[in-house]
């Protein structure tokens, strides 16, 4: 069996319970509270400066140029289209300039981001790849089944966030990464089960929190 199989089975319910979230039910139901969607994207715009961080790392730690180019794609296509994105998503929820950018990172966007720094900065390059495939690989489930189910809420913001997580979009990154890490990575067995681990709970962590809603204690 494969790393990513025998790992997505080992954890089968940890990655079931991300990727079926109610907040990602709800938002294909287009019932998802519009105050969640909003909060979430607000930590979200926080957390891609993170997810930047160890995308650039990818890049200068890969080993050849192919893998490079790869991780080179993805991260032009965070820095561009999402970014407008964001700014379109933030005047249909009703947030300015002034609020998104100067947000705050909540608790679980700060350890989340810290971990992925990291990761980023301490570890090679199959380090990184694993956990990009866990972010990327569980946003895909969601939006492929959702795509799947026809789903088409009314706000243009949540039609547009399935259609960037389904496999016209990740199908190609995440089958690059599922390959590399199954058949090229020489993560130890320990490793690559925590940071699997790890990743997969501050994904789950990062739907909670959003549809919950969290605060520092002082604040």
């Amino acid at each position: 069996m494969s790393v990513t199989a025998d790992l997505k089975i080992k954890y089968s319910s940890l990655w079931s319970d991300m990727t079926n979230h109610a907040f990602v039910n709800e938002m294909g139901m287009g019932t998802l509270d519009p105050e969640k969607f909003r909060r979430y994207f607000l930590q979200d715009y926080v957390f891609v400066n993170d997810l930047v961080v160890l995308t650039a790392n990818a890049i200068s730690k890969a080993p050849d140029i192919r893998s490079a180019s790869i991780f080179n794609d993805f991260l032009t296509g965070v820095t561009n289209p999402e970014n407008d994105l964001f700014v379109s998503a933030f005047e249909e929820f009703g947030a300015d300039y002034h609020e998104y950018s100067s947000v705050s990172a909540s608790p679980t966007t700060r350890a989340f981001g810290d971990f992925l720094v990291r990761t980023a900065l301490e570890g090679n390059f199959d380090d990184i790849a694993l956990v990009l495939y866990v972010t990327e690989g569980t946003y895909l489930e969601w939006g492929t089944r959702l795509l799947n189910e026809r789903a088409e809420p009314a706000s243009a913001t949540y039609r547009e966030w399935i259609r960037l997580h389904g496999p016209d979009v990740l199908g190609d990154l995440v089958s690059w990464l599922q390959n590399y890490v199954d058949k090229e990575s020489k993560l130890p067995a320990p490793r690559a089960d925590y940071l699997f681990k790890m990743t997969l709970r501050y994904e789950y962590l990062f739907w909670e929190s959003a549809y919950n809603g969290e605060a520092w204690f002082d604040q």
